[in-house]
């Protein structure tokens, strides 16, 4: 088991079940990064910090840092956010493509 899975299995259900579905989804849109533990929270790492996130009881945490959620501001009015976070609801489907977008744009700007 990686450090991430170790983070995960700490939660109970359903918060559990959904910061698995999006480890998945990180590792499939990130298959070169790597995984790792930074600021007691999950991290996907290639060449700098490309996304963060995190479990709570309500909601999932999810930390793509600021540029992306400025440039993306428009897709995010149903999820409460700040400046380089945002929050998605538990008892809700997480938003694959919204996260595939934000995560792309992210590692775009870092690779160039």
């Amino acid at each position: 088991m990686n450090v991430i899975e170790t983070y995960i299995n700490q939660f109970e259900e359903p918060t559990r079940l959904q910061l698995i579905r999006l480890h998945s989804l990180l590792k499939s849109i990130l298959p070169e990064a790597e995984e790792c533990l930074n600021y007691q929270m999950p991290c996907f790492r290639q060449k700098k910090n490309i996304v963060y996130f995190a479990g709570y009881k309500n909601h999932i945490g999810f930390y793509p840092s600021a540029e992306p959620i400025t440039k993306y501001k428009n897709l995010l009015s149903r999820y409460r956010h700040s400046k380089g976070a945002i929050q998605f609801p538990i008892h809700e489907p997480l938003p694959y493509e919204l996260i595939q977008t934000l995560v792309s744009f992210r590692l775009e700007r870092i690779n160039s």
